[in-house]
């Protein structure tokens, strides 16, 4: 068997989770194990707890920092605050809100699901139509995904929270931010969300492991009466453990922490409304790029564009998985496959987390090449100049070096 050669230079990471990891944050996962009820351990851990609010724009709320996945996020998310049989308004516009419907079923809930065509998002109007017509209340919870990477819809959570006030309406409202965290404005407290959730390997750029849940009072009241089993995700364990001084009701992830640690650090030093507004940079220009490139956009909607993931649409006679196989194949360049409904049909460019305008430059120059050599005539150079004015336009000089 011939030895396996990973290609020279860098693979060239432009998926939409996992993320490029960066050097510090690697440097600061290797280390040893240590005793987590150490006096040392337990105070390193409340202000990480504590830090992770500030990604979640949040004061008010109480984090759950849980050795697993977004998915892992989902289930901690429903079982706290809901019991078997309790009825959910939720929306199946992707794959990832396709497979949250799917656990909320497994889990014994009772989704009453909105189906709406791949590549839309959640109308306000039609939202409030629906939700007028439960004057009984019987919708505890409302579901919804945030950022669909699927697709590249972003929803609007803030619209979201209006109507339901505005109708009186009491449903908990639970959000999957798996790939908004860190990366997209989101306003935790301001638009009244009950629970959000996360993963570490998104905009967090660390490796896969850790789901972070943020809970409401409000979200923290239900839990006390959901009757849903729960043991692992039990946020009742937790919180004992925070008042006795010991934060962790098991042995945690303790690499995965200092990781964190590190990721937030980052964060914080760049200053979370300037990564977001260097997402926004990086979205608009691949966004441009495509437009120059003569391609659709999976979002059939400017309001809903993602500033984390585009979803790329091939013509016809194209299969996307093609794209994606030779790219990886002969230049090292990681994208997105078409999920669920998209397959073959779409391709996603992640530009989300530890990334830079001249790594998105390559990348597209990489899917320019791609895309010509299995037969989309698209003009060399067309949609790296169309990014690459955009963001001459509009790069800030790095904060550390004004």
């Amino acid at each position: 068997m011939a030895e396996y050669f990973p290609g020279p230079g860098r693979n060239h990471l432009f998926v939409p989770g996992p993320t490029n990891i960066p050097e510090r944050v690697m440097q600061a996962m290797s280390r040893q194990n240590e005793d987590h009820r150490s006096p040392a351990f337990p105070v390193f851990s409340k202000g990480l707890v504590e830090d992770t609010k500030r990604i979640f724009k949040s004061t008010k709320g109480t984090c759950f920092i849980i050795p697993t996945t977004g998915s892992g996020g989902w289930e901690c998310a429903l079982t706290n605050t809901l019991s078997p049989g309790d009825k959910i308004l939720t929306y199946r516009l992707g794959q990832f809100s396709a497979l949250w419907i799917d656990r909320m079923r497994r889990l014994n809930f009772q989704p009453d699901v909105v189906e709406l065509q791949w590549g839309t998002g959640v109308d306000l109007q039609q939202f409030r139509l629906k939700l007028a017509t439960d004057r009984t209340h019987l919708y505890k919870a409302v579901c919804v995904v945030h950022n669909e990477t699927s697709t590249a819809v972003t929803n609007d959570i803030a619209g979201m929270r209006r109507v339901m006030d505005t109708l009186g309406h009491p449903a908990l409202l639970l959000v999957d931010a798996v790939s908004s965290i860190g990366g997209l404005d989101f306003r935790m407290d301001e638009w009244g969300v009950d629970v959000a959730l996360t993963g570490s390997q998104k905009a967090l750029s660390m490796p896969c492991g850790l789901g972070i849940v943020c809970a409401s009072p409000k979200a923290i009241e239900a839990s006390k009466s959901a009757k849903s089993l729960r043991c692992f995700f039990d946020w009742a364990d937790y919180l004992k453990s925070y008042k006795s001084g010991a934060w962790w009701p098991y042995t945690p992830a303790i690499q995965l922490l200092y990781g964190l640690r590190a990721a937030l650090d980052m964060i914080f030093e760049e200053g979370l409304d300037n990564v977001i507004a260097r997402h926004r940079r990086l979205g608009e220009a691949t966004r441009l790029a495509v437009k120059a490139w003569g391609l659709k956009l999976c979002t059939t909607n400017p309001a809903w564009y993602s500033d984390t993931v585009t979803s790329v649409m091939v013509p016809p006679h194209v299969d996307s998985g093609k794209v994606v196989k030779l790219a990886w194949k002969k230049y090292n360049l990681s994208l997105g496959i078409g999920l669920g409904d998209l397959a073959g049909k779409a391709f996603r460019i992640g530009h989300i987390g530890h990334l830079n305008e001249l790594q998105l430059l390559g990348a597209l120059a990489g899917v320019e090449l791609v895309l010509n050599e299995v037969g989309v005539q698209v003009p060399v150079g067309s949609g790296v100049v169309a990014a690459g004015s955009h963001l001459s336009k509009s790069t800030p000089l790095i904060v550390s070096r004004l």
